[in-house]
């Protein structure tokens, strides 16, 4: 019986054959975990970018309420009849509703 195919092939071969398969995982976890995050988290920094008085939002605590003050770093938010919140921007998780006041952002305070 003859040596293994495998045996006979030029050592460039052998270490490209080595060095693929971790190029090949890298590439599936990127397209598969981190583009995706990236994607999102460019969307969420957008979402609250774009913020403006009127606009009804959830927050991550699930509490429903109407943006009534955009600040640097916070916003007021109106969460019932004269109660009325500060919270960081952080904590708002999605914006069911645009305000229709104009197309300008609120001015940040």
């Amino acid at each position: 019986m003859g040596a293994p195919i495998g045996d006979q092939a030029p050592e460039w071969a052998k270490m490209m054959n080595s060095m693929l398969f971790p190029v090949l995982i890298f590439v599936v976890f990127y397209f598969m975990l981190i583009r995706p995050q990236q994607k999102k988290q460019k969307e969420t920094t957008k979402m609250l970018e774009s913020l403006r008085s009127g606009d009804k939002i959830v927050t991550s605590g699930g509490i429903l309420g109407t943006v009534t003050n955009v600040k640097e770093k916070t916003v007021v938010v109106r969460i019932a009849d004269n109660v009325k919140v500060e919270m960081l921007r952080s904590a708002i998780q999605t914006v069911t509703q645009r305000s229709n006041e104009g197309e300008q952002p609120a001015s940040k305070n």
